[in-house]
């Protein structure tokens, strides 16, 4: 279907490494694909989120890509993607990455489909949710391999956002202590030795030379804490009617290629620095995240909807786990 040609949306792009980043690359093959609607997308890059973001909000771009710690204040819904705990799998005391990308992907396949219904979701006001990117598991980086269980980081210093008041509250109640910080800073921080603590994805690990904050003594812990996300948001009035459901579709069409540059990640940790988590810690990791994730939802940190959805497509690829014959999550509306 032919649409008539708009003037050029400015799309605002947040990526580490400016226009040499990967978020960037991809976004150029976005661009393109969007042609085919009549679309002209004209890229912006932006290596500081809450500029970027702030010229989203402010009328600069008309559409924006970032992470879901920034996007969870247009759409929070799509956000709860990147609750703690929301998409990991446990089997048998272990993680089960494979299906945990499988309910990564079901998501964002459900996300992208055309019906009124998901529209309903996607939509809050003039933003819609144009896509949903993974860009990876965060896991702990720490600056001391002794530091592998939650009782060894009572005290310890975590970086926090100040924009995701979840993560403050999740870090007190383990006993440690937050430490502001922001996607453009946490790095330095762990670095320089400030936090004791970072939670990343090992797409990060080079770009940001976390070796530095490793040092000889540090590791990885192999345990996802939550899966980070990367969001389209536009405002629907600058778009033609249907650019939400093609714009979702076009990322979705990306998930294996994504897939890969995660995994090309998880290689460039020296398998030295990982540091392997008990199957009794992993499942009890997993569980306390429940647990902290129910209770923020009831503080209205986390959006109700989008983790009854989340947990819905968890039990459908893991259905024997105890969380599905109870109502937990389920009851919310």
């Amino acid at each position: 279907m032919a649409w008539p040609a708009l003037a050029a949306q400015r799309f605002c792009v947040f990526d580490f490494l400016g226009t040499t980043g990967d978020a960037y690359s991809m976004s150029k093959d976005y661009a393109l694909a969007m042609q085919r609607y009549n679309v002209d997308v004209e890229l912006k890059a932006y290596s500081n989120e809450a500029v970027a973001t702030e010229d989203f909000r402010t009328g600069n771009c008309d559409a924006f890509i970032a992470t879901a710690f920034r996007t969870r204040q247009f759409n929070p819904v799509a956000a709860s993607i990147d609750s703690m705990g929301a998409t990991t799998i446990v089997r048998n005391g272990k993680i089960d990455m494979p299906a945990t990308y499988d309910v990564l992907r079901k998501l964002i396949q459900t996300y992208s489909t055309a019906s009124p219904l998901v529209t309903k979701l996607m939509v809050q006001g003039d933003y819609e949710v144009g896509g949903i990117v993974p860009i990876g598991p965060a896991y702990p980086f720490v600056n001391d391999r002794r530091i592998n269980s939650v009782e060894a980081l009572a005290g310890k210093r975590i970086a926090a956002f100040d924009y995701d008041k979840a993560q403050a509250v999740m870090i007190q109640r383990i006993g440690a202590q937050p430490v502001s910080a922001d996607v453009t800073n946490l790095h330095t921080k762990f670095n320089n030795g400030l936090v004791d603590m970072i939670a990343v994805p090992t797409l990060a690990y080079k770009p940001l030379e976390l070796q530095k904050g490793l040092g000889t003594k540090g590791g990885v812990g192999r345990f996802p804490i939550m899966i980070v996300t990367y969001q389209v948001v536009f405002k629907r009035s600058k778009f033609p009617e249907g650019f939400g459901e093609w714009s979702r579709a076009y990322w979705l069409s990306q998930f294996d290629r994504v897939l890969q540059l995660i995994r090309t990640g998880d290689a460039s940790i020296p398998p030295s620095a990982w540091v392997e988590i008990s199957p009794e810690d992993a499942y009890k990791y997993t569980l306390m995240l429940r647990d902290a994730r129910i209770q923020l939802a009831q503080q209205g940190l986390y959006d109700k909807r989008g983790l009854k959805v989340i947990k819905r497509i968890r039990c459908h690829v893991n259905s024997a786990d105890p969380e599905c014959a109870t109502k937990s999550e389920e009851e919310w509306k």
